[in-house]
C-alpha cells in the first residue's frame, strides 16, 4: 500500500484530496509492473505539505521500502542549488553576469570552437566574442556533455575521459581546464546545448569565494537552510540510500546498476555543481520553499527577492524558447514552451508546451529521473523521486503536472 504523510489538510490549501489520490493510482502501475523500483511525491502549497506520498522500495532486492528520509542522487537537480550559489556572490558584486568566464578562469581564453572537419582533423575558429558568465547560466556556451553522442564535440569530451563524469582523481579546477582545452560545439551565445556549463559554475563560486565548493555550498545554504541531507556523498547515509536503476532492454523492468550507483558511496574529488549531490525530499523542499518566499526560510536569507526575479526570466536572445535554438541532444525537460533563466527552465506558454502549469513556473530534473518544480503564481512546490535511468524513459514528470494541477481547486 502506497504510504501517505502530510502536514496539513490539502483542503486548507485549496487542493482537492480525492484528485491528489489519482497520483498514487497512477505511478502506482510503475512500480506493479516493474517499470520503477519506487517513487515519492510530495506536493506543497503556500509551503505547506499537503501530499506525500510513497510506495515500493529504494532497494528493491533486499526490500527496503521507500521512506520520507531516503536519500537520492538528484543528479541535475544539483544545478539549481548551484546556481543560486553562484548568485548570492553575485549579490556582494565580486562579477558580472557580462564579465567574461576568463576574466576568473584563464585557461577559456583560448578556447576554438568547432567550424567543421573530423574528430581526428577538427577545424577551429576563434572565439568571435569571448564566453560570458550568463551563457552558462543559459546552457548558451557552447559547452557539452560528452553522453550525448550526437556530435563530434561531445566525441571529444570523451575521448578525454568525460564520457558521463570526470576521470577518477580528476578535481573539479582540473576539469574545468580539460574543457577549456577542447573547441565549443558553437559560438557562445548563438544556440542551447546542454552540456557542463553548471559545473563551470561551480568552478567559478571556488574561485570566487576561495572555498572548495561543498564547503560553501554546506555554509552557505545547506545549514542555514537546514537540508540536513545533502552533501556530494552518501557515504554517512547508506542506510537510507536509494540503490540505483536501468531498464532492462528486453523486459523493461528496472534492473539494478551498482557501477554507477556506488559512487555516491565515497567522497569525490570531482564536485560536480552540475549532477553531483544527493539529497532527499525533505532537504529539497526546503530549498524550493525558500525560492518561493524570496530568498528566506525561517530567517535565514540566502538570497534577495530581486536577484530571484532575475533568475526567473527567460535570458535567451530575444525571448525566444529553448526549441527555437536548441542543438539536438537531450536534456532534462521539453524545450517548446520553456525559456531559460538563471538555473531553471522557464515556463513561457503552456499552449505551446501543451504541458500543465503557469506561465513563469520554474523546473529542473535529474538523470535518474529526479524532478522538481515551483509555480510562485499558485504558491506551489512539486517534488518527485525515483533512481531510474535515463530520466527520458518514461513521461513521469508531465505526467505529475497533469495530476497535480487537475487538484488545485481554489
Amino acid at each position: 500500500m502506497p504510504r501517505h504523510d502530510t502536514e496539513t489538510d490539502p483542503a486548507d490549501v485549496g487542493l482537492d484530496a480525492e484528485r491528489l489520490a489519482r497520483i498514487d493510482t497512477h505511478f502506482r502501475r510503475y512500480v506493479d509492473d516493474g517499470r520503477l523500483p519506487g517513487y515519492l511525491v510530495q506536493v506543497a502549497r503556500g509551503g505547506e505539505v499537503a501530499y506525500l506520498s510513497s510506495y515500493g522500495y529504494r532497494d528493491k532486492e533486499n526490500e527496503l521500502p521507500v521512506e520520507p528520509d531516503s536519500v537520492y542522487r538528484i543528479y541535475s537537480m544539483t544545478k539549481a542549488i548551484t546556481s543560486v550559489a553562484l548568485m548570492m556572490l553575485w549579490e556582494q558584486a565580486t562579477f558580472s553576469l557580462k564579465d567574461p568566464v576568463a576574466k576568473y578562469l584563464p585557461a577559456f581564453a583560448e578556447t576554438k570552437v568547432w567550424a567543421g572537419g573530423s574528430v581526428n582533423k577538427p577545424e577551429l575558429v576563434p572565439q568571435h566574442h569571448p564566453m560570458e558568465i550568463h551563457q552558462l547560466f543559459t546552457h548558451t556556451s557552447g559547452l557539452t556533455y560528452g553522453f550525448h553522442y550526437v556530435h563530434p564535440t561531445d566525441e571529444l569530451y570523451r575521448k578525454a575521459g568525460y564520457a558521463w563524469d570526470a576521470p577518477k582523481g580528476t578535481t573539479l579546477a582540473e576539469a574545468c581546464d580539460a574543457w577549456a582545452s577542447l573547441p565549443l560545439r558553437f559560438q557562445p551565445g548563438t544556440r542551447w546545448n546542454y552540456g557542463v556549463s553548471t559545473d563551470v559554475l561551480g568552478r567559478l563560486i571556488e574561485v570566487l569565494s576561495e572555498q572548495p565548493l561543498d564547503a560553501f555550498l554546506r555554509s552557505r545554504i545547506f545549514e542555514p537552510l537546514g537540508m540536513v541531507d545533502t552533501s556530494f556523498s552518501a557515504a554517512d547515509q547508506l542506510d537510507r540510500l536509494a540503490a540505483l536503476y536501468l531498464p532492462n532492454g528486453i523486459t523493461g523492468e528496472a534492473s539494478r546498476f551498482d557501477p554507477m550507483g556506488d559512487a555516491v558511496k565515497r567522497q569525490p574529488t570531482f564536485l560536480s555543481g552540475g549532477g553531483g549531490l544527493v539529497s532527499t525530499a525533505p532537504d529539497y523542499h526546503r530549498f524550493l520553499h525558500c525560492l518561493l518566499q524570496g530568498g528566506e526560510l525561517d530567517d535565514q536569507r540566502i538570497l534577495g527577492p530581486h536577484t530571484l526575479e532575475l533568475m526567473a526570466r527567460n535570458h535567451l536572445v530575444d525571448d525566444v524558447d529553448i526549441a527555437s535554438i536548441a542543438e539536438e541532444g537531450m536534456s532534462e525537460l521539453a524545450r517548446d514552451g520553456y525559456g531559460h533563466g538563471l538555473g531553471f527552465a522557464v515556463h513561457l506558454d503552456p499552449s505551446v508546451s501543451r504541458q500543465a502549469g503557469s506561465i513563469g513556473d520554474l523546473s529542473w530534473g535529474g538523470a535518474a529521473s529526479t524532478g522538481f518544480w515551483i509555480d510562485p503564481a499558485e504558491g506551489l512546490d512539486v517534488v518527485f523521486m525515483t533512481q531510474l535511468l535515463p530520466s527520458s524513459t518514461y513521461p513521469l514528470r508531465p505526467e505529475l503536472r497533469q495530476l497535480v494541477y487537475s487538484a488545485i481547486v481554489d
